[in-house]
């Protein structure tokens, strides 16, 4: 991992490309990428992101970046790239890629463990809702770049031999009943994930520190994972953070209607919500195991989640009774 003095000399460097050289720089944040407040020449606050190598080619990062230019213009709240100097949405420093984000004020929706009783991530679903409408009847409509080059999260990356974000059943936390639970949840889903018909555009990883408020208004940031896939998915990943929580049913109920008002979804769409929900809990115990050492909480929390979405659809069941 990039100790702290050389993701600052990285930083200091990429300043140039947005002709901010000399301007203050505060490292804010560390997980997938490292993020530093800094000021443009303009005096506009800026999010400078050093971009972790090997997850996102140079021109998905430049593509993820158009995206969230066309999807801004197309009046949908997200973030907003700002362009280096050169006019390019990316810069290359150190062999890391850079970019530049417009800074967005306010605080996260929500925290991954925290209760929904009282909190944001409840009492907005509605509104979380109709803006991933927002955003999928814009991507629709052309905010979409072509080629969209990125890594797509269709059955086969969920699914496959080898998906996108690891052998989720080989996760070494579970004894061997529990992976052949997943393996056989696995071969199921895989015949009814071709019943979801809308497919597209996605955020693909709408978690609740992805979603801020910012003068009572959601805007959806970090588009690291953005891609073609299952509409239901991305609603999938709003709701995966709150599995175990009494009030999910409610959640969702929430996060639908605000959807539909923007939206369709049929009722025989909506019916495979819980099928995804689990792909989506699948996938985080393939990502954790490269992230958390074995004995870490987190490793064996992802994995019981696991599996006991693989137990809901192997038992054709669901997380509430209705969500109409």
């Amino acid at each position: 991992m990039m100790d702290d003095a050389r993701a600052y000399e990285l930083a200091t460097r990429a300043q140039r490309a947005w002709l901010c050289q000399g301007a203050p720089l505060q490292l804010v944040w560390r997980s997938e990428n490292i993020v530093f407040a800094t000021l443009h020449g303009s005096g506009a606050k800026l999010a400078l992101r050093l971009h972790r190598p090997g997850y996102q080619s140079p021109a998905a990062i430049a593509c993820e970046l158009a995206f969230c230019a066309r999807l801004a213009d197309a009046g949908v709240s997200v973030v907003e790239p700002l362009p280096a100097a050169s006019g390019a949405w990316i810069a290359q420093v150190g062999g890391l890629t850079v970019s530049c984000l417009r800074w967005i004020s306010g605080r996260p929706m929500g925290e991954a463990g925290a209760p929904l009783a009282g909190s944001a991530v409840l009492e907005r679903a509605e509104d979380l809702g109709t803006l991933l409408a927002q955003l999928h009847n814009a991507a629709d409509a052309g905010a979409c770049p072509a080629p969209f080059a990125r890594a797509p999260w269709d059955g086969e990356a969920l699914l496959g031999p080898a998906p996108r974000l690891g052998p989720f059943w080989e996760n070494p936390t579970l004894a061997p009943e529990e992976s052949l639970l997943l393996q056989q949840a696995r071969e199921k889903a895989a015949f009814l994930v071709p019943q979801a018909t809308d497919y597209g555009p996605i955020h693909a990883d709408v978690l609740r520190s992805n979603v801020m408020v910012e003068n009572d208004r959601l805007r959806l940031l970090d588009f690291d994972d953005c891609g073609p896939g299952f509409r239901l998915y991305e609603l999938a990943s709003v709701l995966i953070q709150s599995w175990g929580d009494p009030n999910l049913p409610e959640q969702a109920r929430r996060l639908v209607r605000g959807y539909r008002a923007a939206r369709a979804l049929p009722d025989d769409q909506l019916a495979l919500l819980p099928l995804f929900l689990a792909l989506r809990g699948f996938a985080s115990a393939g990502w954790v195991v490269s992230r958390a050492p074995q004995d870490h909480a987190r490793q064996r929390g992802y994995a019981e989640r696991a599996v006991a979405l693989a137990r809901m659809v192997l038992e054709d069941a669901a997380p509430w009774k209705d969500l109409q």
